[in-house]
């Protein structure tokens, strides 16, 4: 599996997370070809603002690798990342950052802040928008509009 092939295990997390009531967003961390962790927003489910997509999948991975550092590891994820997740990111040594929806209002790697092009940012990853993009602003769209 390559490439696209990830960020479909990514909208899957995403559209799990909109079933649980979830912002859909999905998250899988690769290394090597192999799947590291995979998750789904769980904010409202654990009751923490940090339960981001991003947040939980570099945690199972730390936990996968028995590292705090995912060096040569590929994070997909379908949603541009926030400050706290590019944050996350950066500080877990990430390869590559393959996202999916540019977030204008909060994303932080194209968008807002340009966290990875800060003079103090420790590392920044390869970048790649715009993978699988489409799908990732319906679901977003989708569910938004059911809310409101």
């Amino acid at each position: 599996m390559i490439g696209k092939g990830y960020m479909d295990l990514a909208l899957e997390e995403a559209h799990a997370a909109a079933g649980r009531g979830e912002v859909p967003v999905g998250a899988v961390i690769v290394r090597d070809g192999v799947v590291l962790a995979r998750a789904g927003n769980r904010t409202r489910e654990f009751k923490d603002i940090t339960a981001h997509a991003e947040i939980l999948a570099i945690r199972q991975a730390a936990t996968t690798l028995g590292s705090e550092r995912l060096i040569d590891a590929d994070l997909y994820v379908t949603l541009e990342p926030c400050t706290m997740c590019a944050a996350a990111i950066s500080f877990a040594r990430l390869r590559r950052l393959y996202f999916g929806a540019e977030d204008e209002k909060g994303g932080a790697v194209t968008s807002g802040v340009r966290f990875f092009n800060q003079p103090t940012c420790h590392h920044s990853p390869e970048i790649y928008p715009d993978i699988a993009s489409d799908d990732a602003t319906q679901l977003l769209k989708s569910f938004f509009k059911h809310r409101r």
